[in-house]
């Protein structure tokens, strides 16, 4: 294993604020799709491959997709991927003439499904559909919105399954399978299975030209930007450049290396203009920060099988034998570069990247042994590692098989903060993960970082078993089919179909429950049926512990009995199949009199958290007692109205976020708010009554 960490230190360069991308597709016409169903989330393209901001095609979405562990708010680890075809000795139709070396591209910037990359079939499988989650009678969970147009297939092997076909312009048919599970031990990484076909198809009509291809490469490329959250997209505490990789550091494992695996792997390198050390981007702030360190992931992609040749379907375990980095801002990885009919760009593309070879040096080698910094050069865009397979004879007909498998280790979230606030803090002792100690607090952190590392080499292990034994792993038990969470007056009832008690192994389940927002650690607050304190098992949960003005967000999974993993813990459904994104509040009935309406707190400090209604709506006025209809109109003191609200539910609550009609924080001072009713609602209330409140804010 070669870590790279240094305090070498380079000249700091003035960062420029914008990112400036090359976008020279002609046509959008690309479908996407997420898998999103497990704690590994990641969208896909019709296209063959994810390219730089390939999303939305919106330079905002420079770090989008491979969320790890995707409970938590921007854990995104991709900035761009690419995948090239080569060959030597080309008979192009199109252009009529025959190129030395053709290369055709998807990735990491350029696109273009008219002519390059022609998407034939987009499809994405589920064993189940997704379960139906409502939260006060409205689509509640995230897989509402993202487990879409998922045709059911109970036979498939997993969990989802995304089939994706595409023609390219040298005539071979990429055929690409991605596999995911979400079983608690395997949620870590998604499984591909290449197929390409010799098929002649040269052209989005169908067009053949059949030939026999030689030397033909195929050549990955992977853009990591570890991560989101501490970047100029997220928390905005980390250099900028980080945000798009400056200071990602790629490693290689080969066996010509002397490594076990063919993989590779990247993580968040220090970087020279960050105060103090940041592998693992600790949060460090002018006011102290938390420590929570914001990029302890390792992402990695793993080979688990590759074609020896056309006629030898046996393993080649020297593939793939070209791991070349590259810078990520250089002219090869430009859309403009990427020509299918530019003879020199296509020769420096096939003779000085995808046939390179192993170097004698991995990018990770390149940085430096110890503690260094980014690699002098590269740029503000960073290195991108290339991954490439062959070369090939294929003959007409014939294919190549390469499997693959993404994955991703990291310490946990919990880890991420207790040792993030240990480091800042200078708490000793500093254990080290070996039980030894150590006086160095950033020999303390880093090595608790690095041992991400072992469990990314566990992902690698499940991915190559899983694959080796047809997907047969230990399965989860499935989810309910139907959640629904129902806010009332003075409590929030949840309720949950049998559907899973079905099930051979049914255990029982686990109800929990987040407040403030849905993207957190969430609190176990119920349990029945095996290993819990109510043995009866039962479809419904009153949650009768929820305060007034406060969001919660929820979700219930399913437990196995025990007997179905070796170790006999407990498998459970995935959460995201029932986490709720949508709030559930209490809904009180209304008042009795204009007299008795309540404004909370009152008077509002914004240093006073204890009396605010969370973290994410620490602004938050409450309105309590109204009338079931009624207009709010919210003044200064000197009279300006700065604020109308109309209350139409027919409960005693409403919420302000404390913004103005135009979005403005309102200041501190003395308010003055006049409510009307609206709507008769006898005995207690006639259209036209009003009242006068007061209320105080201090910030």
């Amino acid at each position: 294993m070669r870590k790279i960490l240094s305090t070498k230190n380079y000249p700091r360069t003035i960062l420029l604020v914008s990112i400036v991308i090359v976008l020279s597709f002609t046509l959008f016409a690309d479908e996407t799709t997420w898998i999103a169903v497990g704690m590994l989330h990641n969208w896909f393209s019709s296209g063959g491959c994810e390219i730089e901001v390939g999303r939305r095609h919106e330079v905002r979405d420079q770090q989008d997709g491979f969320q790890y562990p995707a409970l938590y708010p921007s854990q995104d680890m991709q900035a761009a991927k690419g995948l090239w075809i080569g060959c030597q000795g080309y008979d192009d139709p199109v252009a009529g003439k025959q190129f030395s070396y053709k290369v055709v591209h998807v990735g990491p910037r350029v696109l273009n499904e008219t002519s390059e990359f022609m998407p034939q079939d987009f499809t994405l499988y589920g064993k189940f559909a997704h379960p139906e989650v409502t939260v006060n009678g409205t689509p509640g969970a995230e897989t509402s919105f993202r487990d879409l147009n998922v045709v059911v297939d109970e036979t498939l092997p997993t969990d989802r399954m995304l089939s994706n076909v595409v023609n390219t312009s040298m005539g071979i048919t990429v055929t690409r399978k991605i596999y995911y599970n979400a079983q608690q031990f395997h949620d870590n990484y998604f499984i591909y299975d290449f197929e390409f076909k010799n098929t002649g198809i040269y052209d989005i009509e169908g067009h053949t030209a059949p030939q026999d291809l030689h030397g033909v490469i195929f050549f990955f490329q992977y853009r990591w930007a570890i991560c989101k959250y501490m970047g100029a997209y997220g928390l905005e505490y980390a250099p900028q450049n980080a945000t798009w990789g400056a200071n990602t550091v790629n490693e290689v494992l080969h066996p010509n290396y002397g490594d076990d695996y063919r993989a590779h792997y990247a993580y968040h390198g220090l970087h020279s203009d960050y105060k103090g050390d940041n592998i693992g981007a600790p949060y460090i702030t002018e006011n102290g920060g938390t420590g929570f360190l914001g990029a302890a992931q390792f992402p990695g992609v793993v080979t688990i099988y590759a074609d020896k040749a056309y006629n030898n379907k046996v393993d080649d375990r020297q593939q793939p034998k070209h791991q070349i980095p590259i810078y990520s801002d250089a002219d090869v990885t430009q859309a403009s570069f990427n020509d299918q009919y530019n003879e020199n760009s296509m020769t420096k593309e096939y003779v000085t990247y995808m046939s390179a070879g192993l170097p004698s040096q991995t990018h990770a080698d390149m940085v430096g042994d110890g503690n260094a910094n980014e690699l002098p050069l590269a740029g503000a865009g960073g290195v991108s590692q290339g991954i490439g397979y062959g070369p090939y004879e294929i003959p007409s007909g014939e294919s190549i098989r390469i499997v693959m498998a993404e994955c991703v280790g990291s310490i946990s979230w919990e880890k991420r903060t207790s040792i993030g606030a240990q480091w800042l803090n200078e708490i000793t002792p500093y254990i080290l993960p070996n039980k030894q100690e150590t006086t160095n607090k950033n020999e303390f952190k880093n090595a608790w970082v690095f041992t991400g590392i072992d469990s990314l080499y566990q992902a690698f292990d499940r991915a190559t078993q899983s694959w080796n034994n047809d997907f047969a792993i230990d399965p989860a038990p499935p989810p309910p089919d139907e959640f629904t969470v129902s806010s009332g007056g003075d409590r929030i009832t949840l309720e949950w179909s049998n559907s899973a008690e079905s099930y051979p192994n049914f255990g029982g389940y686990r109800v929990y429950r987040s407040i403030d927002r849905p993207d957190t650690t969430f609190e176990m607050i119920y349990a029945c049926g095996q290993g819990s304190d109510n043995p009866v098992v039962t479809n419904i949960y009153e949650d009768k512990n929820a305060v007034r003005g406060f969001d919660y967000y929820y979700y219930v999974v399913t437990v196995d009995d025990g007997t179905v993993h070796p170790s006999h813990v407990q498998l459970k459904s995935s959460l995201f199949w029932t986490r709720t994104i949508e709030p559930a509040t209490l809904t009180r009935q209304p008042g009795s009199s204009l007299d008795a309406i309540r404004i909370v707190p009152n008077p509002y400090n914004i240093s006073a958290l204890n009396y605010q209604f969370g973290t994410i709506t620490k602004d938050r006025l409450m309105f309590y007692e109204l009338p079931p209809q009624c207009v709010i109109k919210i003044f200064t003191e000197r009279g300006d109205l700065i604020k109308t609200i109309h209350h139409t539910d027919n409960s005693g609550d409403e919420a302000w976020d404390s913004l103005t009609s135009s979005g403005q924080v309102i200041v501190s001072g003395i308010y003055i708010a006049y409510i009307e009713v609206t709507e008769d609602s006898p005995p207690n209330f006639k259209k036209g009554d009003n009242v006068i409140k007061k209320f105080i804010v201090v910030r």
